[in-house]
């Protein structure tokens, strides 16, 4: 709890300033593990987001990141990396407190990889260069690659810092400036990050932050005529009302959204390793993960196999208090996605789904916060409510398949296009099936690993654009061409 009272509480980052919210409005945020309250939060409005984004304006345009040299800037994105680094475990407990996930997960696993996005794309801010093309006539034609201008990065709550990290460092590093909107949930670190990237010396306006819920403050942003580009991660319906609402003023568009992964294990794979791995694929982070391997397709003949392996495994994982370094599970994010989770595995049951464990809400401590015990489902036919939408919860589905083109057509099946895993010895194989898996990431005898150099994004309903890698600066820069005439 300490943690938490060194946050400008009940305030909005906007101009380099901490500042009141125009109309005077907080809201509590809560910690998921006890249901107590952590800190009251700003509630921003319209009259606030339009402050927030003509900072981002004025800095872009006026202010000096932008004619800053791309060295310079690589320092300052280089030194949020080591102040994250510096401040690792009041930002892990800080996420533990805020979402619920293990403090192992925030500490070892979160926040060094934040750090390692920002000081990844401090290399890319003087990699950025035009080229020289060979035109017709008497001409030097060359491009230039531009920052789009003011960003607006709207994060979710499952992995509040390390998202965030995803959209800023890439976008800064291309010279813009942003409005980061955090979930309305997980807020702290968001606001914490923005003291931090002051202290590295970012500029005033370069970084706003904006506190608030999705229907009045998200909204706001998407609407706003100052914003030239939007970079969601979230959900597929939110997604898609933030693709009609931007063409209304033609923003720039990156979404990366829901998922419903397939995770393949056929018959030679190395079935040990492959229970470990789709435990890892659901249960890592909850399952509250866009990339979770929610659907596992297993070859029938060695299903019962791969089953015990995993209910071994499942029955000694369970649900307790997030800052205990022990914890694997801690608790869902609020009181709303927990229903939500239960009422999935209701329907699982009512649809003839075989619940092999789990599948209650579990007891921690006084009885308080809250967790969902880990659930398996198997007999599990592709056309179940659970087998088709995204649960977001520590629930797995198990299908199970005959042959590789019933696999592939299984993985395929879904609208969502995140990620997938396969799980096999025969190399060939694992090349072919990956080849054919309509999904922007395939993991072959692993799962959930990322690096900042590897590209993430989805395709199908699982959104467009990249994070990560060099892909990702090209959501953040345009391109211009220039004609010069050489004749005399």
């Amino acid at each position: 709890m300490a943690t938490a009272v060194q946050l400008q509480q009940g305030r909005l980052f906007i101009g380099g300033r901490w500042v009141e919210p125009a109309a005077g409005r907080t809201y509590a945020v809560v910690n998921p593990a006890t249901e107590a309250e952590l800190a009251q939060v700003a509630e921003a409005d319209a009259t606030d987001v339009d402050a927030a984004v003509q900072a981002a304006r004025q800095a872009f345009e006026a202010g000096p990141w932008r004619e800053m040299s791309a060295a310079d800037r690589a320092r300052i994105l280089w030194r949020v990396g080591d102040l994250l680094e510096q401040h690792a475990d009041e930002l892990g407990q800080l996420e533990t407190l805020n979402n619920g996930k293990p403090i192992f997960e925030s500490r070892q696993i979160d926040v060094p990889m934040a750090a390692e996005v920002f000081r990844y794309y401090a290399g890319w801010a003087t990699k950025l260069q035009g080229e020289t093309i060979p035109v017709r006539g008497p001409f030097l034609n060359y491009t230039l690659r531009e920052p789009i201008g003011v960003v607006a990065a709207i994060v979710p709550w499952n992995f509040p810092l390390l998202l965030a990290s995803w959209k800023l460092a890439p976008a800064l590093a291309a010279g813009n400036t942003v409005v980061l909107k955090p979930a309305p949930w997980t807020p702290l670190t968001a606001l914490r990050l923005a003291e931090l990237a002051q202290q590295a010396g970012l500029p005033d306006g370069v970084l706003n932050v904006v506190t608030g819920s999705t229907r009045e403050t998200g909204r706001a942003l998407v609407r706003h005529a100052g914003v030239d580009k939007i970079a969601f991660t979230g959900s597929t319906a939110t997604g898609q009302e933030i693709m009609r609402t931007a063409a209304d003023t033609l923003k720039r568009v990156s979404l990366e959204l829901g998922g419903k992964s397939p995770n393949l294990v056929f018959a030679d794979a190395d079935l040990e390793a492959a229970a470990r791995g789709a435990l890892t694929g659901i249960f890592y982070g909850k399952g509250e993960v866009c990339a979770a391997g929610s659907r596992l397709l297993v070859e029938r003949t060695v299903h019962d196999r791969l089953l015990e392996l995993l209910l071994e495994r499942v029955k000694k994982m369970r649900p307790a208090d997030p800052l205990d370094p022990k914890t694997r599970l801690g608790p869902l994010v609020s009181q709303a996605q927990m229903e939500k989770v239960l009422g999935y595995i209701e329907k699982g049951r009512a649809e003839g789904a075989r619940l092999l464990v789990g599948g209650q809400r579990a007891t921690v401590g006084n009885g308080r916060g809250y967790f969902v015990e880990p659930t398996i489902f198997d007999q599990v036919a592709p056309e179940m409510t659970i087998a088709r939408e995204e649960i977001f919860g520590p629930v797995l589905a198990v299908i199970a398949f005959d042959d590789p083109e019933e696999a592939i057509w299984l993985a395929n099946s879904s609208p969502y296009g995140l990620a997938a895993g396969v799980w096999t010895k025969d190399i060939a194989r694992a090349h072919r099936v990956a080849a054919r898996l309509q999904a922007g990431t395939v993991w072959i005898n692993t799962y959930n690993f990322y690096d900042p150099a590897s590209p993430f994004g989805g395709y199908k309903m699982s959104g467009f654009g990249r994070d990560l890698g060099a892909h990702a600066l090209e959501q953040y820069t345009q391109v211009k061409s220039v004609w010069v005439n050489l004749k005399d």
